[in-house]
C-alpha cells in the first residue's frame, strides 16, 4: 500500500511539473479598476470588462503566451493589493511614480496623460488649478488627481472610489470642479458637453505603465517584451483611434 501511494504521488508531481511546462500553469491574476472608461470600464450589455488598457494587455498576453484572469477592484485596494502580492498584475491607467515604486515594478511606458480640472458648463470662477483654492474639488481616492488636489492650500477635497460619482456630484452641484486625467475628462465632457467643460490646461505629465508585483520580474521582462512588439505594430495608435477618438 505504501508503494503504491509512493507511485500516486510521484505521478502527481510528474503531471504537475508537465503541465506547467506546457503552459498549463495557474491564470495570471489582473487587477483593474473598471470605472474609468475609456481605458477601463464595464460594457453595459455584455457586462464584460473592457477599454484601451484591456484590449492593449490582451494583446501582450497574445504575443508571450500569458492566460490572463482580469478582476475588477477599487483603485485604492488595487495598489495595495499589488504591492502584497495579491494581483500579479495592475493595469488601470496607473500613473509611473517613484513613491509607487517603491512597491511594485513597472512596465515601459506606454501612455501619455495629465490631470486637468472639469468644471460645470457655466462655470466662470474657475479656470484651472491655481484657482481651486476654497473649492470642493472631487478626484478618485488614491490618485494622482487626488494627491495634486492635496498639495493646493485651501482645497477641500472629496475622494470617491469611483470617479463616475464625482462627475455627478458636479453635474449635480454638489462640488466645484473635478480634477482627473485628461482622456477621461474629455470623454465625461463629450458626453456631456451642455453640463461640463474642462478650465485651463493639463497641469502635470504623466505616463502610465502596467504594475507587476515584486516577486514576479521574470514577468515584467515578457510584458516589457510584448509592449515593445505591439508597439513596433502601431497598436498604441489604433487603440488611441478605437477608444479615444469616439
Amino acid at each position: 500500500m505504501q508503494r503504491l501511494l509512493g507511485f500516486i504521488l510521484i505521478g502527481v508531481t510528474l503531471a504537475s511539473i508537465f503541465l506547467t511546462s506546457c503552459g498549463g500553469a495557474a491564470k495570471i491574476r489582473v487587477a483593474t479598476d473598471a470605472t474609468w472608461p475609456p481605458f477601463e470600464s464595464i460594457n453595459e450589455q455584455t457586462k464584460e470588462i473592457e477599454g484601451f488598457d484591456i484590449d492593449l494587455l490582451n494583446a501582450i498576453a497574445e504575443k508571450e503566451k500569458l492566460d490572463l484572469e482580469f478582476i475588477n477592484v477599487g483603485f485604492d485596494p488595487l495598489l495595495a493589493g499589488i504591492a502584497q502580492g495579491q494581483y500579479d498584475v495592475a493595469i488601470s491607467s496607473i500613473t509611473i511614480t517613484e513613491e509607487r515604486k517603491k512597491d511594485m515594478l513597472f512596465s515601459d511606458a506606454y501612455f501619455s496623460a495629465g490631470q486637468i480640472v472639469t468644471v460645470r458648463a457655466d462655470n466662470t470662477t474657475i479656470t484651472g488649478k491655481d484657482s481651486l483654492a476654497g473649492k470642493k474639488v472631487g478626484a478618485q481616492i488614491g490618485t494622482t488627481g487626488a494627491i495634486e488636489m492635496g498639495k493646493i492650500a485651501g482645497v477641500s477635497l472629496k475622494t470617491y472610489d469611483d470617479i463616475g460619482l464625482a462627475f455627478q456630484d458636479l453635474m449635480n452641484g454638489q462640488i466645484d470642479a473635478v480634477v482627473a486625467d485628461n482622456p477621461l475628462a474629455l470623454g465625461y465632457v463629450g458626453k456631456n458637453p451642455t453640463k461640463l467643460k474642462t478650465a485651463g490646461g493639463v497641469f502635470t505629465d504623466e505616463y502610465y505603465g502596467i504594475a507587476v508585483a515584486k516577486k514576479n520580474p521574470e514577468l515584467l521582462a515578457k510584458i516589457n517584451s510584448g509592449l515593445k512588439a505591439v508597439k513596433a505594430e502601431g497598436l498604441i495608435e489604433q487603440l488611441s483611434k478605437k477608444w479615444l477618438e469616439k
